[in-house]
C-alpha cells in the first residue's frame, strides 16, 4: 500500500468515528459508520492471503448487516416522529433493532463469533484499531440513546458477554484470539453498566483501551502472534516480559493495577442498585478470564522452551526500537489505581 493511499485511508479512519459522535442526525451518525467500516477493511486486507481476505470478508458482511439495521431503525424511528434526532426514540422496535444492530457492531454475546476470526485473520495493529478506536462509535450511539434502551436485555447481553468472553479464552493458543475474547469479555462489562452509569461506562472504556493499546503494543514489538513464541520472548527483552505480566493482571482486574479500578467501580454501582445476584455472577464470571491472562504470564515468565522445538529462537537484542509510547501506555495500564478518587468525583 502507498503512501497516498494509506493517508486517506487513515483520515477516513479517524473522520469515521468523529462524525458519528458529533452529529445529531441519525443519517449523519449512520455515514459514519459506513466511513469507518470501509476504511478499515483495506488495512485488513493488505496482507493478500487467504485468511485476511477471509476475515476482511467476514468483517464487511457483519458490519454491512449492522448498518442495514441501523438505517432501518432510524427509518422506523423517523415514520413514527417525524423527526431524525438521535436522541429521541420512542419506539420499541426500533430501540430492539438498533441494540442489536450496535451489538454486532461491537462484537457482543450472542453475536460475537465474527470478532475472534477478524481478529485472527489481521496484523497485531489492525487488530488493535478493531477493538479500541472501532467501538467508539457504536458505544457513543449506545451512551446516546441508553434512555430509551431495554435495561433487562443490555443487562443479559452483558453478561453473556463477560461469561462467553471468559470461556472462549480458556482453550485459545493464538494471542490475537485471546485479547479477541478478553474485548468481548470487558465489553460485557461496558454494557451491563450502560443504562445504571454512562459514564462510567465511558470511563471503563478509556481504561480498557490503555490497557489494551499496552498488550498490542508489546506484542507487536515481541512479533509475538501464539503461545510458543510468547515462551522464548525472555531471550529478547527481559524487562518487557515483566512488564507485559503486569498488563495481563491489570486486564484480569488484580489490585492494585489499574484493571482493579472499573471492575471495582461496577460491582459497587451494580450493588447499590439492588442488584447483588448480576454483580456476584459478573464477579464470578472474571475469574474465568482471569484464568487464561494468567495462563498466558505463567507461559510467558516461568515456563522454559523444550530443548526440541521447531520455531526460531529469539535473542536479545539493542532496545533503540522501542518507542517511548510504549513505555506511556504500560505505565498507564499498570498504575492509574491512585487516582480512583479523581475518577470517582467525575462520575
Amino acid at each position: 500500500m502507498n503512501l497516498l493511499g494509506k493517508g486517506f485511508i487513515i483520515t477516513n479512519l479517524i473522520m469515521g468515528p468523529l462524525l458519528t459522535m458529533s452529529s445529531n442526525h441519525w443519517i449523519m451518525a449512520w455515514c459514519g459508520l459506513e466511513i469507518s467500516t470501509l476504511s478499515v477493511i483495506p488495512l485488513i486486507a493488505q496482507q493478500h492471503h487467504p485468511r485476511a481476505i477471509e476475515a476482511s470478508t467476514k468483517y464487511f458482511l457483519v458490519q454491512a448487516a449492522a448498518s442495514s439495521m441501523v438505517l432501518l431503525s432510524a427509518i422506523l424511528n423517523s415514520w413514527n416522529l417525524g423527526q431524525w434526532e438521535t436522541t429521541f426514540m420512542n419506539n420499541n422496535i426500533s430501540c430492539t433493532l438498533l441494540t442489536i444492530s450496535l451489538a454486532m457492531k461491537l462484537g457482543l454475546a450472542p453475536f460475537h463469533l465474527w470478532l475472534p476470526e477478524v481478529l485472527q485473520g489481521s496484523t497485531t495493529m489492525t487488530a488493535l484499531l478493531l477493538t479500541t478506536w472501532q467501538k467508539l462509535a457504536p458505544l457513543t450511539l449506545l451512551m446516546t440513546t441508553f434512555q430509551h434502551l431495554n435495561t433487562s436485555m443490555l443487562l443479559l447481553m452483558g453478561l453473556m458477554s463477560t461469561l462467553i468472553g471468559g470461556w472462549g479464552g480458556l482453550n485459545q493458543t493464538q494471542m490475537r484470539k485471546i485479547m479477541a475474547f478478553s474485548s468481548i469479555a470487558h465489553l460485557g462489562w461496558m454494557i451491563i453498566i450502560l443504562t445504571l452509569s454512562p459514564k462510567l461506562t465511558l470511563l471503563t472504556f478509556l481504561l480498557y483501551s490503555m490497557m489494551t493499546t499496552s498488550m498490542f503494543l508489546m506484542m507487536n514489538y515481541l512479533q509475538a502472534s501464539k503461545m510458543s513464541t510468547m515462551m522464548t520472548s525472555w531471550t529478547k527483552t527481559p524487562l518487557m516480559n515483566t512488564t507485559m505480566m503486569m498488563s495481563l493482571m491489570s486486564l484480569g482486574g488484580l489490585p492494585p493495577l489499574t484493571g482493579f479500578a472499573q471492575k471495582w467501580l461496577i460491582l459497587q454501582e451494580l450493588t447499590k442498585q439492588h442488584l447483588p445476584l448480576i454483580a456476584t455472577l459478573m464477579a464470578l464470571a472474571s475469574l474465568l478470564s482471569l484464568f487464561f491472562y494468567l495462563r498466558v504470564s505463567y507461559y510467558k515468565t516461568i515456563t522454559l522452551p523444550p530443548n526440541s522445538h521447531n520455531y526460531t529462537q529469539q535473542w536479545r537484542h539493542k532496545m533503540h526500537n522501542v518507542k517511548p509510547h510504549l513505555a506511556l501506555t504500560s505505565s498507564l495500564s499498570t498504575m492509574l489505581l491512585p487516582l480512583l478518587p479523581m475518577m470517582l468525583s467525575t462520575i
